[in-house]
């Protein structure tokens, strides 16, 4: 691929439209013209009875109210008919009327783009571009904007991908994907997709309502596995669970010339007088984002401080990170000596396995628990409460402290969060923290039932921004209710996914604690993890 060019700034005049004649905005005009065209019909209602009256054929008698409203009529009139359009239809620098569009399609975009980035003549063929970008003369990246078609864009750079590695990808399809709809957000230099299976497990039967879950994996036995816990939990009158904190974190590291200038700041921004005036400039990066709190850690001279805030509905990280930023341009004021080193210093801490992600939470913190009664734990988890405690105990507390683990007091959460995170448009990566969990088993009920419990620290999800918004990401958010934005409730819908992949840990934990406790593992991924065409496996 071609090496970037430098990029050089320049400054663009904004274009004309018909709208900047207007004395006031245009929405605000056309609302005021509204008003004084029905004002002024109004008053002069009267008078059209007047007129159609043998008596009265003539406006003598009119004072000048009158005739104020009937140029009003008149006026707002003539301004409807011939400028109500302006705020829907403008023109472009070359003369062609088109319509505006406050919020552009990805489509919209890649043309706009074309304009912008002097395109390719149309003359040239799809060879001619495969030939320049191998010769280095077009980069492979500008694809998009100078052809403003994603898909013709994605061909050509296969295609010169191909020629230049000899590799063919036939095994990689190309056809029947949206381009346009990850343009500038999800990937960039696309030259296919990857298909992954869905399966579906459930219902999990959770805080009295039926949940079926999407999984997108590669590993057989893993739905199976988790549909068989869904059934233990749905057997035994559901499970509960609860979001005990909600916050998403971004840490800047900054650096002063002494430990006690940063120890200065450090006093000020934990300071709870001036916990009023951050909030205030942190908000105003997004009407969902609520800042939270501060929490620093000092490394000599250097300061790391954790921001924490709510996001509504998106799991959050740019939303914090633009907060984070207005903070920290408003400490300069009053720290002119502070130097930003990096938004973010690691003490966040964004998917890598930290001690301070496990203490004290990131994202969605939740709990969730359930009585697995004693007969489904024979019959349908073929083993008996007192194996899986002494199971759990053995393997997921005393076994994880010898292998000095990090938040994996578990048996394989990562599995069923890893699954529903890709098949629901989460971001993957954030897998290491939202895995975070210690499974708890405990006999009850004079030891003839199972009390379990999960309890996750950092699940990390949104229901909206990132790849929630792909189509067949945004399907599997909606077969479990909680598509887009929550319009009663900001973040309703992330806590509620959020719960339904702690309820979905659960009974995969159930379900795997069990049948290593029956000694069924092995038996189990030889069935369904070979490849065969033996259609009875299903069953």
């Amino acid at each position: 691929m071609a090496a970037r060019k430098k990029v050089h700034t320049k400054t663009q005049k904004r274009n004309l439209q018909a709208s900047d004649a207007l004395p006031l905005p245009i929405r605000y005009t056309n609302k005021l013209v509204w008003v004084l065209l029905l004002a002024s019909a109004y008053h002069l209602w009267p008078y059209t009875k007047r007129l159609h009256s043998p008596s009265h054929h003539s406006l003598k008698g009119l004072t000048f109210p009158d005739l104020s409203a009937v140029i009003t009529f008149l006026g707002s009139l003539l301004y409807l008919l011939g400028f109500f359009g302006i705020p829907f239809v403008q023109n472009d620098d070359s003369g062609n009327t088109h319509f505006a569009n406050p919020s552009p399609s990805p489509s919209s975009q890649c043309h706009e783009k074309k304009t912008q980035n002097h395109p390719i003549p149309i003359s040239l063929d799809d060879e001619d571009l495969i030939r320049q970008v191998l010769d280095g003369k077009l980069p492979s990246y500008a694809l998009e904007s100078r052809l403003g078609d994603c898909t013709r864009a994605a061909r050509i750079r296969r295609e010169a991908v191909r020629r230049m590695t000899g590799r063919e990808m036939d095994g990689l399809p190309i056809d029947g994907f949206d381009y346009e709809s990850i343009l500038g957000q999800c990937c960039e230099m696309p030259v296919g997709y990857v298909q992954l299976p869905v399966g579906v497990a459930g219902p999990l039967v959770l805080n009295g309502a039926e949940y079926y879950l999407p999984m997108a994996t590669t590993e057989g036995c893993l739905v199976a596995s988790t549909n068989r816990g869904c059934k233990a939990i749905a057997d035994s009158g559901g499970a509960d669970a609860v979001v005990i904190k909600d916050g998403m974190t971004r840490a800047p590291v900054v650096r002063f010339a002494t430990a006690r200038r940063a120890t200065e700041l450090k006093f000020f921004v934990e300071e709870a007088d001036n916990f009023d005036t951050i909030a205030a400039i942190f908000n105003r990066s997004s009407r969902f984002a609520r800042f939270q709190g501060i929490k620093c850690s000092l490394a000599g001279k250097n300061l790391y401080m954790r921001f924490s805030c709510s996001t509504g509905d998106a799991m959050g990280m740019n939303m914090v990170s633009k907060g984070v930023q207005n903070v920290l341009d408003y400490l300069l004021q009053d720290f002119p000596d502070m130097e930003v080193m990096s938004i973010s210093g690691n003490f966040c801490s964004d998917k890598k396995p930290a001690a301070v992600n496990w203490i004290e939470g990131r994202g969605k913190s939740v709990v969730c628990e359930a009585v697995i009664k004693e007969d489904v734990v024979k019959r349908v988890l073929k083993t008996t409460v007192s194996a899986l405690v002494e199971l759990n105990m053995l393997k997921n507390l005393a076994g994880s402290a010898v292998a000095g683990t990090m938040g994996g007091f578990n048996a394989h959460a990562s599995n069923i969060v890893t699954a529903i995170f890709i098949a629901t448009g989460q971001d993957p990566a954030q897998n290491v923290e939202s895995s975070h969990c210690i499974t708890m088993m405990e006999a009850v009920n004079n030891g003839k039932d199972l009390h379990v419990s999960v309890t996750m620290p950092s699940i990390e999800v949104g229901t909206v921004g990132g790849g929630t918004q792909l189509a067949s990401q945004a399907a599997c958010l909606d077969l479990l209710g909680v598509k887009g934005s929550s319009l009663e409730s900001p973040g309703a819908n992330a806590r509620l996914l959020a719960t339904i992949i702690a309820g979905a840990v659960l009974a995969g934990e159930l379900s795997l604690m069990s049948a290593l406790a029956a000694g069924q593992l092995v038996k189990s991924h030889m069935k369904y993890n070979r490849s065969s065409k033996d259609f009875s496996k299903a069953a």
